[in-house]
Formats: structure tokens, sequence, C-alpha cells
């Protein structure tokens, strides 16, 4: 009877672990899917692309040591090699969101979102690279993937033209993006997840200042509505990381990342009532088949991987 009450409790135990984990993927995706909405409302106030991802992510970095010194002062403690780890983590992904908020002031939100998507490309594109064997279905996953984009990319019936430079932009942050969790396996398998995280954002909000304060531009002056939507978006930046590592805590980065394509859908929902954003017809295809293949390539290189990959959580 003991025994059984034991097991019973156990299983318990991981049905609610599961449950929170899944709430907390579903809670850090719908965060994250506000992204390309909230930098929308930013440009409509003419905040400039570089000041917007600077403030955006001090704002974040700023909230993070907030918390983390009120209620997880225990967490900010690494060795000084994982504290440096870490920030090279972040200024890598701190490169990415430089390249995305210049990227997505060329695109409407939707196409942004849509191909900031193709990320799991790369981290397969760079594990291929780096000796790790790629099954022949994951190569088709991945040619599909890319045939996806091909197609988001092209002009809309309804949708202003393409803007190829805001298209290559968002390309390459999908491949910064790509390499940072690549580096996060390689060089964070065992740093606590909420540790790395305060430090990661550090180093992003490191990278992303410097770079708008190398420009000697002086910050010009910023309305109520985009100071709004530069709090927001530094906000739900910083309360999305904290969901995801408990998501990642409890579930790991397989069901996590399974749960991340739930961040597509909230942005091109946002982005149809808020912004007025259309696909065609072979877009949609184009936006199935880029995530499809390559969620399911990323998917089938962490099932084969071991250990499986350390996702120190998406920009």
């Amino acid at each position: 009877m003991i025994g059984n009450g034991t097991k019973e409790a156990e299983e318990a135990d991981l049905r609610s672990r599961g449950v929170s984990g899944i709430q907390s993927g579903l809670l850090a995706s719908f965060l994250l899917g506000w992204a390309p909405i909230l930098g929308k409302f930013a440009y409509q106030a003419h905040v400039q692309p570089l000041t917007l991802a600077a403030l955006r992510t001090l704002v974040a970095a700023l909230f993070l040591w907030i918390v983390y010194v009120l209620f997880w002062r225990e967490r900010i403690f690494l060795n000084f090699h994982d504290v440096l780890n870490c920030l090279a983590v972040g200024m890598f992904n701190g490169l990415g969101s430089l390249l995305y908020y210049n990227g997505l002031e060329r695109l409407d939100a939707s196409r942004a979102a849509l191909l900031s998507a193709l990320y799991p490309v790369w981290v397969v594109i760079y594990l291929a690279a780096s000796g790790q064997p790629i099954r022949v279905l994951t190569l088709v996953r991945l040619g599909f993937s890319l045939f996806g984009a091909a197609l988001v990319t092209s002009p809309g019936s309804v949708m202003s033209a393409t803007d190829y430079l805001g298209v290559m932009l968002m390309v390459a942050s999908a491949a910064i993006n790509g390499w940072y969790l690549v580096m996060g396996q390689w060089v964070l398998a065992d740093v606590p997840a909420r540790s790395a995280t305060l430090y990661i954002i550090s180093g992003m909000a490191i990278t992303v200042a410097g770079a708008r304060a190398f420009t000697g531009e002086p910050l010009q002056p910023i309305s109520t509505s985009g100071w709004s939507a530069i709090l927001a978006l530094g906000l739900t930046t910083s309360l999305s990381r904290m969901a995801t590592f408990l998501s990642l805590e409890k579930l790991g980065g397989v069901q996590t990342a399974i749960l991340s394509l739930t961040e597509l859908a909230v942005s091109l929902t946002l982005a149809f009532i808020f912004l007025g954003d259309r696909l065609a017809w072979w877009q949609w295809i184009g936006a199935v088949l880029l995530l499809g293949g390559g969620i399911f390539a990323r998917l089938d290189v962490e099932r084969e991987s071991t250990p499986p990959p350390f996702n120190p959580m998406d920009a």
C-alpha cells in the first residue's frame, strides 16, 4: 500500500510539473509573440531601430536584476568562467537583436516574424558543420523550410512590396540566433538556466547599448506612446525569459521547442488585428512549410543529441 501511494504521489507530481511546464511555455510564447507588434508600435511613434533595440534590452536587463536581487539572489552567483561564457552568448544574441529590429523596420510584422522563425534551420546547419550526423529526412525538411521562406518573401497581392534588404537582415538575425543556441549547447550545458538567463540578457544589453553609444548620435525625444512600446517590449522580453526557463526545467528542450510554435501564431494573429497585415494564400502555404520544416528538423537533431542541447532562450 505504501509503495502504491508513493508511486501515485510521484505520478501526480510529474503531471503537476508537466501542466506547470506547459503553462509556462505557452505564456513565454504569448509574450514573445508581441515583439514584432510592439516594435511596430514604437516605429509608428518615430523611435529609431537602434534606439529601440538598446532601450528595450536595457529595460529587460534592469527588470531582471531587480527581480533576482529581491527574490533569487542565490542565482546571481556563478564562477567567473561561466559568467564570461554567458555574457559571450548574450553578446551574440545582442548582434542578432540589432539585425532583427533593423529588419523589422523594413518589413511588415507578419513576414518579419516568419523569417525570424528560420533559426532552427541554422541550428541544424551549424550542428552538421560541427560533425553531428544529419539524416536525409532532416535535410528534406530543411528543403521544405527554405522553399517556404521563398514563398513567404514573395510579394503578396494585398501586401507591400518586398524589401529585400529587410529580408536579408532578418535572415541574418535568424542565423545569429541559431548560432547563439548552438553556443548555449556547447558552453552552457552545466550552467543553471536561471543564472544563465540573467547574464545572457546582461550581455545583450552591453552589446546593444554599446552599439547605440558608438554611433554618437544624441537620443532624440521619445513620445509617451514610444516609451510605452519600449517599456512593454522590455517587460515582455524579461518575463518571457523567466517563463521559458521554468518550462525548460519542467519539460526539457524538445517539448519547449514544440510549444514555441504558438509564438508565431500569436504574432500573426496580433499583426492581423492591430496592424492589418495580410498574407496571400501562397504565403500561408510558405508559412506552414517554413515553420514545419524548420521545427521538425531541429527536433530530429535534438532527439539524437547526447546530451540534449541546452536552450538559453530566444531573443
